[in-house]
């Protein structure tokens, strides 16, 4: 039995897709092609691995449980190309990295420095903006993403967690009050991002509370957020990563401690679909999961 590397990983985006021509474009396969891809690799596995439509294909049974194998294929394929790149070779090659403006300059950028010296012969181009790419038309080797991910055919790995949590300044708190339950918040000054005004929030014994909050100021950028909260102007919901060193100076207090803000958030290493990691790529992921788990304690 001969199997196609290309077509194991060709099929897994389908299965993803749930659409032959779909997961075919990523590829840059025509129609034909892409079916022949399929079609070759159920030949070599002697089995059929998707019930096809007109407009949609599932898994079969033997789909499903090859998906799992495939998976694992590509993912041992992956380590072992990095693990053969990387023994004794030094990496090297243009990395295109895109970041959110605020997390990307204050988490990422500072840490460019030391891996461009580990790594002379990489070169890594860093745009930071607040605007969402699309990673794949825009030629980018990773993205560094914030928050709950969309179902999309992009490659993700979690590399840190991003808890969410309430913040106030000590003097609105010495005017206003705590809040001790999530019900309170109603009745508080709380800062309003874009068009976000129901704060989800669970407590000590799991209890789900939907607060739909008000305030007298509204933005659409973060950094006014904290501004506001730190002029003492009311309550912010905050990205942990992006109020830490307020909270350890403590010029801002978190509020409702033993809550958690929903849906929990991750920071994710986003990559293009349809091709393996390079070397630079999962050593530059690994560097900067290791550097984050430092600074966000």
């Amino acid at each position: 039995m001969n199997l196609d590397l290309k077509s194991v990983e060709f099929f897994i985006r389908v299965a993803a897709q749930g659409a032959i021509g779909k997961a075919g474009a990523e590829f840059g396969y025509s129609a034909t092609a892409a079916s022949q891809r399929i079609q070759n690799l159920e030949q070599a596995l002697g089995a059929k691995l998707l019930n096809r439509t007109t407009r949609s294909v599932s898994l079969t049974r033997d789909g499903e449980l090859f998906l799992n194998h495939a998976k694992k294929i590509i993912a041992d394929v992956e380590d072992a190309f990095t693990d053969l790149q990387g023994a004794g070779k030094i990496i090297k090659g243009e990395l295109r990295v895109t970041a959110s403006a605020s997390f990307g300059r204050r988490y990422i950028a500072p840490f460019i420095g030391e891996f461009l010296k580990q790594h002379p012969e990489v070169s890594i181009q860093l745009e930071l903006s607040d605007s969402m790419f699309d990673i794949v038309r825009h030629g980018f080797d990773l993205a560094l993403r914030i928050g709950v991910l969309e179902p999309s055919t992009l490659l993700a790995k979690k590399i840190a967690d991003s808890p969410r949590l309430l913040v106030a300044s000590k003097d609105y708190v010495k005017k206003y009050g705590m809040p001790e339950v999530a019900e309170d918040l109603v009745s508080h000054n709380c800062l309003l991002l874009g068009d976000m005004r129901l704060w989800q929030l669970r407590n000590e014994a799991g209890k789900l509370s939907e607060i739909k909050i008000s305030g007298n100021f509204s933005t659409n950028y973060g950094e006014a957020i904290t501004e506001a909260a730190l002029s003492g102007t009311g309550i912010a919901l905050k990205s942990k990563w992006d109020v830490l060193d307020y909270l350890k100076s403590g010029e801002l207090i978190e509020v409702l401690p033993k809550h958690k803000l929903e849906p929990e958030w991750g920071i994710w290493a986003v990559r293009p679909p349809g091709k393996l990691m390079s070397a630079r790529v999962r050593i530059f992921i690994d560097y900067i999961e290791a550097k984050l788990a430092l600074a966000l304690r």
